[in-house]
């Protein structure tokens, strides 16, 4: 029995060291990527988002397309009809259909428990625990996956995936999983770095859209 007891405690260590290794390993993984593609000017990246719910029956079919360009803390997104402009103090969004322009202090709030497409560099440094997922080949493209899961227990989302292009170290693919079933997929389809972009990307010419009759509030 005693034997018995010795050998449960040392499966359940070395259960618990393979658990700590592959944490420290996603980790390390995670930081390098936050490393590389955090030293960049800039980027511009162009993606396709995906939203199935099949409880709802919910299937977002084409994939809906975006386009964003970061500088550090700044960004101007193209997303859902949208263009978000956000100088690192004050986030603009613009609506062309609606004729309307939103002006806020501070970035895209995250309370509603989805990751926009401006975090996708950055959400996982807090709030989540992580480990090392699948390596998967996608049409000759090696992608490391790294799976994320919320600290809060009452989190919106319940686990996320995110896929590394194991050469590159460039984030490649990001899938979110939600309490309500839904499952959104942002794949990297275009990526460029450190391009000659003009800094009025990240201002918002007020007198432009009051002369084009949009509502601003």
């Amino acid at each position: 029995m005693r034997k018995l007891g010795i050998f449960v405690l040392g499966l359940c260590l070395s259960v618990n060291v393979m658990a700590q290794n592959t944490s420290e390993k996603a980790k390390s993984l995670l930081d390098e990527v936050s490393t590389k593609m955090g030293a960049y000017k800039n980027m511009n990246i162009g993606f396709t988002s995906t939203l199935v719910n099949k409880e709802a029956g919910i299937t977002n079919d084409p994939p809906i397309r975006g386009n964003i360009t970061l500088a550090g803390e700044k960004y101007n997104l193209n997303y859902l009809g949208n263009n978000f402009v956000f100088n690192g103090k004050r986030l603009v969004v613009i609506n062309a259909d609606e004729k309307e322009v939103t002006i806020t202090d501070g970035d895209l709030e995250e309370e509603d428990g989805f990751i926009y497409p401006s975090k996708l560099l950055t959400f996982y440094k807090e709030g989540y625990n992580y480990k090392m997922g699948d390596l998967k080949n996608n049409k000759g493209r090696k992608v490391q996956y790294v799976d994320l899961t919320p600290i809060d227990s009452n989190s919106d989302i319940i686990k996320v995936r995110l896929g590394i292009d194991a050469k590159t170290k460039h984030i490649y693919k990001l899938i979110q999983i939600g309490s309500n079933g839904a499952e959104t997929t942002f794949t990297i389809t275009k990526f460029k770095s450190n391009q000659a972009i003009s800094e009025n990307l990240f201002s918002f010419d007020k007198d432009k859209y009051e002369k084009l009759g949009y509502l601003i509030d």
